[in-house]
């Protein structure tokens, strides 16, 4: 301890040498009593202090930070050297409008089949209605946007009358709702609908500006500080469309967990097993999808926060290259980890949606010099031929590290199926420093997260947050201005290893999370939780999404013993979304076996609760 350590440059490093160390995130599991007695103590000036060096030094962080000179320079925010173009994809207008995008969109995909919207066999291989069912059905007068509105407020009050409650949304106003439906109704009763997305219901997470509904960030009390007088730079493009917007959605207290527990309004439960987590913190949307309310919604990845639940959840989830998509009106409008992206039932969704919402900020574009953004060509039987030319890199000993080898095993039979029917490689990779990377990651996003929630807490608020929100602010506080800017070197370093690999591979495959959905204790539901190592699992390999900024989804692969969902995390070299569509549509089309239909789900397009 205290012992000077200089790290050589990342140029130098011998690949050959590299061992892996297991990821074990140490920390305490409290809840009840002993979670408000640490919150007490890790908020007194001096006790606090130490408790929170103690942490630190359990996780390497201190030694690190303090005693370790890295000769990388800081990279303050993800930029990409310019990338090869992705084969075989249709190119997008940033500047076009939404509503073209989306159709542009449509015409990659796969010819549409009506046929199974009308089969109600009880015997046929359960399957989510896809956004295009909900089109046709309005188009064919089967049913219209405010019939199938009805259907869904009286699910959405069904699944909120539950004892303890979980509600799925926060903010919810069913005349809201009935109104822009109406609207929609009228547009297809005229033949004019903006889209493939008109009258689509749409969940937007609660800490994106969607008006009229207010920003709470499932706090008590942020809606007071901030006043929402428009949508989002994402809700508005999707409004464009012709998007029916259902409220706002339950999600991890100021997007601080990974778990999806919330006190403050309840805790969603996994429709797969309602007695255990969704994931976080975008556990609303993620479970208001899975249980069939909605086919698609909006939800925020500053540390897998899609990528996450989406997994737990067994559905997709996007999370896009950083500054593929505007975050301006988000709650955390300068974070440099975080993205907006879609949480959907099906690939082709997160397809059509991506296409609504994509488009860079103006500065953005002045610094990133993004590429155009591009969606696969999946329109044709041969679609999938260009698969064998893509190159996989799977760091074996890392993607073995998992709770349960259910989840390692399940996505190494994609792997091998990906192969035999589409040809394509694997590739072994090393990745060095995973454990740093890791730290690196929260100590950028929780310094940058506090900086922007300061001027709150320090007006009185701070007593008005969950006990887990605070214990985690708590050690934000430790993290200093030095360590900061040691992490953003840090991410230099990691950066240049990443793109390195990416010389050899297209994308690197793991599991999206090394466990599946934990159970709720009972106490955390009043009380709250904070599990450090269950973060650890959860996030183990979603870090270089939202610390390097790369492109990457997660896609259901199948079930463990428990039947619960397991997902398989595809990384991206920047810019190439559509490279990760592609082979996300082939693991959903060939590859991932039938789903399984949640213990709590709703057919709203037949409005029958099932």
């Amino acid at each position: 301890m205290g012992r000077k350590r200089v790290m050589l440059p990342a140029s130098e490093i011998d690949m050959t040498t590299v061992k892996y160390m297991p990821q074990r995130t140490q920390g305490p599991h409290l809840t009840g009593f002993w979670l408000k007695l640490s919150v007490m103590l890790a908020e007194l000036p001096i006790i606090g202090s130490m408790i929170m060096t103690l942490v630190k030094n359990k996780n390497r962080g201190a030694e690190m930070y303090k005693y370790t000179m890295i000769p990388e320079t800081p990279l303050f925010a993800p930029e990409f050297p310019p990338q090869e173009s992705e084969p075989d994809v249709v190119c997008l207008e940033e500047d076009g409008k939404p509503e073209e995008r989306v159709e542009l969109a449509l015409q990659c995909l796969s010819d549409y089949n009506p046929g199974s919207i009308c089969i109600t066999d009880s015997t046929t291989p359960f399957r989510y209605w896809k956004i295009r069912d909900y089109a046709y059905a309005y188009r064919s007068q089967l049913t219209t946007p405010s019939q199938a509105t009805e259907d869904f407020i009286s699910a959405i009050e069904d699944s909120t009358n539950q004892n303890p409650p979980a509600p799925l949304l926060i903010s919810y106003d069913p005349d809201e709702i009935r109104r822009q439906a109406a609207s929609s109704t009228q547009r297809f009763k005229e033949g004019s609908e903006l889209s493939i997305l008109d009258g689509i219901f749409i969940a937007v997470k609660d800490d994106i500006d969607c008006y009229p509904y207010p920003s709470k960030g499932a706090t008590t009390w942020f809606h007071e500080m901030h006043e929402v007088k428009k949508d989002a730079v994402c809700v508005s493009r999707l409004r464009s469309c012709g998007a029916v917007f259902v409220g706002k959605t339950n999600m991890h207290e100021l997007a601080m967990g990974t778990t999806g527990n919330n006190p403050n309004f309840g805790t969603p439960r996994n429709p797969h097993d309602p007695d255990r987590y969704t994931g976080g913190s975008s556990s609303g949307s993620a479970a208001i999808v899975a249980s069939g309310l909605c086919p698609a919604a909006l939800g925020t990845d500053g540390g897998g926060s899609i990528r996450v639940p989406s997994s737990l959840c067994g559905v997709v989830g996007l999370k896009t290259t950083y500054g593929r998509t505007d975050i301006k009106g988000l709650i955390y409008t300068s974070s440099t980890v975080a993205s907006v992206g879609p949480i959907t039932a099906t690939v082709e969704d997160a397809i059509l949606v991506y296409a609504a919402i994509l488009g860079s900020s103006p500065a953005e574009r002045v610094s990133l010099k993004p590429a155009l953004p591009c969606l696969p060509n999946l329109s044709s039987f041969e679609s999938y031929g260009s698969l064998g030319s893509l190159r996989f890199g799977k760091y074996t000993e890392w993607f073995n590290d998992v709770f349960s080898t259910d989840i390692s095993d399940k996505c190494d039979d994609i792997l091998n199926q990906l192969s035999e029917k589409h040809g394509v490689k694997t590739i072994e990779i090393v990745i060095p420093e995973l454990h740093e990377m890791h730290n690196a990651l929260i100590v950028s996003l929780g310094s940058e997260a506090l900086s922007q929630l300061n001027p709150y807490v320090d007006n009185g608020k701070l007593a008005r947050l969950t006990c887990d929100t605070r214990i985690n602010l708590a050690i934000f506080r430790a993290f200093t201005a030095s360590e900061y800017v040691v992490a953003q070197c840090l991410r230099q370093r990691f950066m240049y290893y990443h793109m390195e690999i990416f010389k050899k591979v297209d994308i690197i495959v793991t599991p999206t999370t090394a466990m599946t959905a934990t159970i709720i204790s009972p106490s955390a539901l009043t009380a709250g939780e904070t599990n450090i190592p269950v973060v650890g699992n959860l996030m183990r390999f979603v870090v270089a999404g939202n610390l390097l900024g790369f492109p990457a989804i997660s896609v259901p692969v199948g079930y463990d013993k428990k039947g619960l969902p397991i997902g398989m995390q595809l990384i991206g070299r920047p810019w190439s979304e559509a490279s990760i569509l592609r082979v996300a549509a082939a693991i959903e089309e060939t590859c991932a076996g039938p789903k399984k239909k949640p213990v709590q789900f709703y057919d709203i397009l037949k409005g029958n609760p099932m």
